[in-house]
């Protein structure tokens, strides 16, 4: 049996004829399909319904169906089954809560950015003199070296609550990130205020200068104009830390870990006020890698009275221990497990920092420096300084042979190029 279909020998060859848009075929047994017409199917051998299979007009015919159908349904209409009516498509209920869901969230993530921006500008208002976004270092793009002056106080309620006992110039090349830590012994004996006559240890400049903190823009640049003196460096910018306040911070963020170079046993005041406890407790720090919270890592940071380990009692020893402890802070903060934290934490740096510097040039000057390869240069009794007792009998540091060129020398020869 043949199962193939042959053309009719009466069906018409010239196209111009038939439409090329519909057909008929002769099978073998001599009965004729139309169009998707199969042995079986329900039309087989049937003449098929004008409304479903439109046949074209011949000439002389009268025919109300024109030549050409489209064959792709109208845009937005859904064909359904032969004979049915065309349905337009139901929109999605789902789509619908898919939009609104993605709506909800860009609105709460923009109000929360929102939010962030403000405190962020109103935590860079409330510690510098100057505008949040401003620049006074051009972003530090430029290739000029810039001198950061780091100063240090206890804060109310300690005795001496705004000497500042730590003393460190941060000297950096913003291209290379090449970065130079310099500590300056609060022992060294200037005159202050200058051309005064009168003479103090260095941790006092501060102090006179600011009125006890009532005038920190005072303070400050009188303490960075005597260190320029003194280093032969240019330091136009500086930040005051308060102990107390970064205690409270460091505990904000949950502590930080420290990794301790050397061991020590030391004497600590029991509280920074005598006048409210004055005993003192023994303290001891073992080596290697440790968590500390915000009281003991201001313990590590400012103990002076070593017992077993004399290296570790002097201003060059606490000035690179509160190095490590500034380390330790900044790359906390840069874990992005601290972040939920940060509110609180602006809220306790608020009262610590106070600087002449934009948060932005800030931001700026922390993202550029890298204290992990830093240089560290200590002025000390171990290279240009020699112990000496001032008039009134204070333990005080002096440059050898008192040639104040010395100290500029010095540095420059251990600068970071």
């Amino acid at each position: 049996m043949n199962n193939n279909y042959s053309r009719s020998e009466d069906e018409p060859t010239i196209p111009s004829e038939r439409s090329p848009y519909y057909s008929r075929w002769q099978d073998s047994r001599g009965q004729q399909r139309g169009p998707y017409q199969y042995p079986g199917s329900p039309a087989y051998g049937q003449e098929p319904a004008r409304a479903m299979y439109p046949q074209p007009a011949y000439p002389g015919q009268q025919d109300d169906i024109p030549l050409y159908q489209p064959t792709q349904p109208a845009k937005g209409l859904v064909l359904g089954p032969v004979g049915k009516k065309a349905r337009r498509p139901r929109r999605r209920r789902g789509c619908m809560i898919g939009c609104l869901s993605s709506l909800a969230i860009f609105l709460i993530l923009g109000t929360f950015l929102f939010i962030t921006a403000q405190r962020v500008l109103a935590f860079g208002s409330a510690i510098s003199n100057q505008s949040p976004l401003s620049t006074q270092t051009g972003y530090m793009g430029g290739s000029q070296r810039v001198n950061f002056l780091i100063m240090g106080y206890g804060g109310s309620g300690h005795d001496g609550a705004y000497l500042t006992d730590s003393l460190v110039i941060i000297s950096l090349l913003p291209q290379s990130h090449h970065t130079t830590l310099i500590s300056v012994p609060r022992d060294l004996w200037v005159q202050n205020p200058p051309n005064s006559g009168n003479y103090s240890k260095i941790n006092a400049v501060y102090t006179v200068a600011s009125k006890n903190n009532a005038d920190p823009i005072a303070g400050g640049n009188a303490v960075a104009q005597k260190i320029s003196l003194v280093t032969g460096l240019q330091v136009n910018y500086w930040m005051t830390i308060n102990f107390t306040g970064f205690r409270d911070f460091i505990d904000a963020i949950g502590g930080i870990d420290v990794d301790v170079p050397d061991a020590f046993t030391a004497k600590y005041p029991a509280n920074d006020d005598p006048a409210v406890n004055p005993n003192w407790i023994t303290v001891k720090f073992t080596r290697g890698l440790q968590h500390m919270d915000g009281q003991r890592a201001i313990i590590y940071a400012r103990a002076r009275y070593v017992l077993d380990n004399p290296a570790e009692g002097s201003d060059f020893a606490r000035s690179q221990r509160q190095q490590l402890i500034m380390k330790a802070a900044l790359t906390k903060m840069k874990q992005w497990q601290t972040w939920p934290h940060m509110y609180g934490a602006l809220d306790k740096l608020e009262h610590t920092l106070y600087s002449n510097l934009s948060l932005a040039d800030l931001a700026e000057f922390a993202l550029k420096m890298d204290l992990n390869a830093a240089h560290r240069v200590g002025l000390s009794n171990a290279n240009v300084l020699v112990d000496a007792t001032s008039d009134d009998g204070q333990s005080i540091l002096l440059p050898q042979n008192n040639n104040w060129a010395l100290i500029p020398a010095y540095i420059q020869k251990q600068l970071y190029q």
